[in-house]
């Protein structure tokens, strides 16, 4: 009987890839390469380590101090176009936050339930018994301010009912610890419900735990060599009215939010799947998808507004597995969860805007293309010290990949007759 994969040591997992799968030695020396052995425990069938680069957005200013920000992406404009929006952003406030409130939430989710209205007047009768219950559940939460907070009944469609559970998690992720408490009290009433618990699960749609990134700036800084300020501020605001109005263009709107803030929660050792799901849930709260941010003038002031859900996490989980959490956290001055949820909104805002901005004058290709162009010439070979010269020799087309490896053997050619 063949030992399935997942009990393998490490070596023969490997070797049995290898064959199975055609590695070449130099495929091989990759994976070894790149292997981390701390690493080994953290996932299942562990191979080797797959790193994404870390950069620094610059010239954001949040809440009136200056921050800077680590991110973590592949897309190589991503870090620019920050740092360009943090700069377009520039005021004595800069970017201002609020964080209303941080809980995150957990249903217990009944299903055929035959009288829905009585089990919501009896869970609603015996609040505060089920939240002593919840904090049962994890007593040390309430040592770090937390705990069980309020619920909520939702009667569903076809005999469903979700009871809510809202809990403040602390500083920490919290995924756990909602779970935790969710199966503790689907346990306790139980007896209550005249139907079937299906289930109890953290909902990622963490609409308890909003945060809003406003700014308000001149809208002369944001001219080009060929428009007005004045010019560019309309343009963006009509580009921003369109994400409200058609699903097809929110999504790519919203796309370009999210580069900056899942490479910032990427870098800060969150969850950025469930950033991603609840920000796309909440742009569909009003029954059609739209754009998450708002851009709007008033006289010669551009105003900008994002407002989505950011249950982060400041310790716990993989924050207290990869070193580089502890160090960015450091970079970002960043202290707590809710001065986290603050910077990282902050930087999709300014994301936002440069994007917007790009759009809407020269096009989003030609500040993509510097970048692009040395990625491209990364991909067929070229030395960090040989990519400038094979960028040079690419500027003035799209280069297809046939097209920088000629320009790589160029350079390359070039620099044996220099040294001839």
């Amino acid at each position: 009987m063949t030992t399935p994969f997942y009990r393998l040591p490490y070596e023969q997992r490997r070797d049995r890839l290898a064959t199975t799968r055609h590695l070449t030695s130099a495929q091989l020396a990759i994976v070894a390469r790149q292997r981390q052995s701390a690493d080994e425990e953290l996932i299942e069938n562990y191979l080797t380590t797959y790193g994404l680069p870390e950069g620094v957005a610059v010239n954001l200013r949040v809440d009136g101090r200056s921050v800077a920000v680590p991110m973590v992406t592949e897309e190589p404009s991503v870090i620019a176009a920050a740092s360009n929006g943090g700069r377009l952003l520039t005021s004595d406030r800069g970017i201002t936050t609020t964080v209303a409130r941080r809980e995150l939430m957990g249903q217990i989710v009944c299903q055929r339930v035959r009288h829905p209205a009585v089990l919501k007047a009896w869970v609603q009768a015996h609040q505060a018994a089920i939240l002593k219950v919840a904090d049962a559940a994890h007593p040390t939460l309430l040592t770090h301010g937390g705990g069980a907070r309020s619920i909520r009944v939702r009667v569903l469609p076809d005999d469903w009912v979700s009871i809510d559970l809202f809990i403040d998690v602390g500083e920490a992720m919290g995924a756990n610890l909602v779970n935790t408490l969710t199966e503790a009290v689907a346990d306790y009433l139980r007896p209550q419900i005249d139907g079937e618990v299906l289930m109890s699960i953290l909902s990622n749609y963490a609409t308890h735990s909003l945060v809003t990134a406003r700014c308000a700036v001149p809208v002369d800084p944001l001219k080009t060599a060929t428009l007005a300020g004045a010019t560019v501020a309309e343009r963006i605001c009509a580009a921003s009215d369109f994400a409200q109005v058609d699903p097809y263009r929110a999504a790519t709107h919203n796309k370009g939010i999210m580069n900056g803030i899942d490479a910032v929660v990427l870098a800060m050792g969150n969850d950025w799947r469930a950033v991603e799901s609840g920000a796309h849930a909440y742009a569909s709260r009003h029954g059609q998808y739209r754009g998450l941010s708002r851009w709007w003038l008033d006289g010669a002031t551009l105003h900008g507004e994002l407002t989505l859900p950011l249950a982060l996490g400041f310790v716990g989980g993989a924050t207290r597995v990869f070193p580089l959490v502890a160090v960015n956290q450091q970079i970002a001055q960043v202290t707590s969860a809710r001065e986290l949820m603050r910077v990282t909104a902050a930087l999709g805002l300014a994301q936002n805007v440069a994007a917007l901005r790009a759009l809407v004058t020269e096009g989003i290709q030609r500040g993509h293309m510097h970048l692009q162009l040395k990625s491209l010439a990364l991909s067929v070979g070229a030395t960090p010290a040989e990519v400038p010269a094979v960028v040079a020799r690419l500027q003035e087309r799209q280069p297809t990949t046939a097209q920088a490896q000629a320009a790589l053997r160029a350079v390359r050619q070039a620099n044996l007759t220099n040294k001839g």
